[in-house]
């Protein structure tokens, strides 16, 4: 099970990184696959972290989580109307740079709490 969840961390961070890589420093206000995978690899695998650290021993600081959930939630809402709107040809440059910000706050939550 603890190979489950070094594989889940992994793509965790992966797709923080795909989220801030895009919307900071790669795009810079353009939508791009990565963000938007990014984001969706962000909430599927922090859940599944969560109901992995539930079922263990350890305990679980809900508080943390709901606020990294709810942080997580935006990222993704950010990042999937950004993409949708661009399909219609209207570049929504700050939802890009919100998703990026959020994904910074939510790996500042996660590593100073």
């Amino acid at each position: 099970m603890e190979i489950v969840e070094h594989l889940l961390v992994l793509v965790h961070l992966l797709g923080m990184a795909a989220i801030v890589g895009s919307a900071v420093f790669v795009a810079r206000g353009t939508v791009t696959p990565a963000l938007v995978w990014g984001a969706r690899a962000q909430l599927v695998t922090g859940l599944l972290l969560v109901g992995l650290a539930e079922m263990g021993d350890g305990d679980v600081n809900h508080a943390k989580v709901g606020i990294k959930l709810l942080v997580a939630i935006a990222v993704a809402a950010c990042a999937e109307i950004a993409a949708a709107t661009a399909k219609k040809g209207d570049e929504r440059a700050q939802l890009v740079t919100a998703a990026g910000a959020l994904a910074l706050l939510n790996t500042a939550i996660a590593v100073l709490w």
